[in-house]
């Protein structure tokens, strides 16, 4: 009778668990379990920065099984600090409740300018980092 291989082996160097298929033994690799996210606006936009302009992290949060708890992060903070900036720059700008139905146009002009200076805020502070 022939000298059978064992089905499974354990590396002593690297701890790595193979499994034989075949004369060929592959390693037991699997990712992590990560949560299921939604992500909104803000997290698309953080994910593909760092898909396009830091691989390296971004393979690395991949890897860990950090990288959904990072975008999620990213994007409550995101949330957060835009609507923060936006009450701060409607408070300076005067912008009252009463305007929307005295002069609709003026105020949603200047509230889509306000949010768009938001944004560039969140932007350069948070998801282009």
């Amino acid at each position: 009778m022939e000298n059978e291989l064992p089905k499974t082996k354990i590396d002593e160097k690297t701890r790595i668990e193979y499994h034989l298929e075949g004369d060929y033994y592959i390693p037991n690799l699997s990712m992590p379990k990560q949560e299921k996210i939604i992500l909104n606006k803000y997290g698309r936009m953080r994910l593909k920065y760092l898909k396009e302009h830091k691989k390296a992290e971004y393979t690395i949060m991949l890897m860990d099984g950090t990288l959904n708890t990072h975008l999620k992060e990213m994007q409550e903070t995101a949330d957060n600090r835009v609507q923060k900036i936006i009450s701060e720059l409607k408070y300076k700008s005067d912008l009252t409740e009463d305007m929307k139905n005295t002069n609709m146009l003026y105020w949603i002009g200047t509230m889509n300018s306000i949010k768009a200076q938001a944004e560039e805020i969140v932007f350069s502070e948070l998801i282009y980092v």
